[in-house]
């Protein structure tokens, strides 16, 4: 689909850096006493072990360091809603990538200790408007650390399906940036005020063409929770399960978003 252009909502830089490094702090402390034989568990990810993923999930930390090291783009020519659907291009080099770098650092601790001191030094070195070169385009470096919300919010939610009972927490500014960040998204692909998409208590927003709404209770009305929505925006839910399974609630003609997720693939 075309890129985005609906301009986003501003995010906190200072509020954002502390949620990506609690939330990436959250998963340091739960994986580190996982044995070798829960680190080669399956995940959901294709054939993704534990240990990949947890690989994985230290690369939203590193591609911040790794576009630093990229010539400044003289331009933003990228909108932060575009991210979610530039990503998939990239899928085949990150899954290259985990498995390498899970091969290569066998005291996975270690190697997340490592790169959370280089993202710390990075952000202490840059501004926020510095451009970064990303798949979405030239973007500032204080809106790509947003979408590493999404990273680490999505990622984490796998590493507690693939190890039930692990239970990492989430943060709740990490949750709610990635909860807005994924909603705005599906406002600018389906543009439109006929149906408002709620999921308190993070975000509203309105979407699909249509009749708009005024004032009162909009004809059609869609609602969920924040991590059933990341999963819903992700393709980790169906939109028919969350809907069969009372996770998702939908009413009005225009209240269906099966066709228009998920918004990662």
């Amino acid at each position: 689909m075309p890129p985005a252009r609906k301009r986003a909502r501003a995010y906190d830089p200072a509020r954002t850096r502390t949620a990506v490094l609690a939330q990436f702090g959250n998963v340091r402390e739960a994986v580190r006493p996982l044995t070798p034989e829960q680190l080669a568990l399956p995940t959901r990810l294709g054939d993704w072990t534990v240990r990949e993923l947890v690989a994985h999930i230290g690369m939203a930390l590193t591609a911040v360091d790794r576009l630093l090291g990229e010539p400044e783009p003289a331009r933003q020519d990228g909108n932060l809603l575009d991210w979610p659907f530039a990503i998939a291009a990239d899928a085949d080099a990150i899954a290259a990538t985990a498995r390498r770098l899970a091969a290569e650092h066998p005291d996975l601790d270690a190697h997340l200790a490592q790169v959370e001191r280089r993202f710390t030094d990075r952000l202490d070195a840059h501004s926020g408007s510095r451009l970064l070169p990303t798949s979405a385009g030239a973007l500032p470096l204080a809106d790509y650390v947003v979408t590493r919300t999404v990273e680490l919010v999505v990622h984490t939610d796998d590493l507690n399906a693939a190890l039930p009972g692990l239970d990492i927490t989430y943060d709740r500014q990490a949750l709610a940036a990635a909860t807005r960040l994924l909603a705005d998204a599906l406002a600018a692909k389906t543009p439109g005020g006929s149906t408002e998409v709620r999921i308190p208590p993070y975000a509203v927003v309105q979407c699909v063409e249509g009749p708009r709404h005024t004032r009162g209770t909009p004809p059609n009305v869609v609602e969920t929770d924040p991590l059933t929505w990341v999963r819903l925006a992700t393709g980790r839910l169906a939109w028919e399960d969350a809907v069969a399974g009372a996770k998702v609630s939908a009413s009005g003609e225009r209240a269906d978003l099966g066709g228009l997720l998920p918004l990662l693939r």
